[in-house]
């Protein structure tokens, strides 16, 4: 961040007074510019055994396999965003089950949350972020093409919590070195 949002002025990169991080503050009218982890909600969208994927159609990792997921978008709730998502990625409709990974990433600012989620009908298709959307069994998925860690781990901890037929919330966290 180079400018204040609220008056145009160059801002400083400073430890403001009673606070312990490093902010962007705007020395001419004193606003403080808090920057905040970005949300990424998305679901597990199963019919029968099969869980859907989507190739991506846009960087980062473009051509890549992912679940149905993405940014967080003001006044929507996690699972609002969820739906939406898998909606505009996949063109699913789904319920959602319950949250199922929360997964931190504090290297990039982001935290990813997936949920269970049933789709209501087989019907899917490629939204405009996915140049295709596939069903696939658990013995068919694409682990080396998969676009994410988050991914990845989520699909791994789902079909072996399916064996068990117990789905508990997992908290985990991935750290790696920050790019600034």
């Amino acid at each position: 961040m180079k400018y204040c949002s609220n008056c145009g002025q160059t801002v400083e990169h400073i430890i403001p007074e009673g606070d312990n991080r490093l902010r962007h503050v705007c020395p001419s009218c004193g606003t403080i510019h808090y920057q905040n982890p970005r949300i990424i909600a998305g679901t597990i969208p199963v019919w029968g055994e099969q869980v859907l994927l989507c190739r991506r159609a846009i960087e980062p990792r473009k051509g890549f396999w992912t679940l149905p997921a993405g940014f967080m978008e003001n006044a929507e709730t996690t699972t609002e965003a969820a739906i939406r998502e898998t909606w505009e990625e996949a063109l699913a409709r789904v319920t959602i089950g319950g949250l199922y990974t929360m997964i931190n990433l504090p290297h990039i600012d982001q935290v990813h949350l997936f949920f269970l989620a049933n789709m209501t009908s087989e019907a899917h298709g490629a939204g405009e972020e996915s140049l295709e959307v596939r069903l696939f069994g658990e013995d068919e998925i694409p682990w080396s093409e998969l676009a994410f860690p988050t991914v990845k781990q989520t699909l791994e901890l789902y079909f072996a919590d399916r064996q068990r037929d117990e789905f508990p919330v997992y908290v985990h966290d991935i750290r790696r070195p920050r790019r600034d």
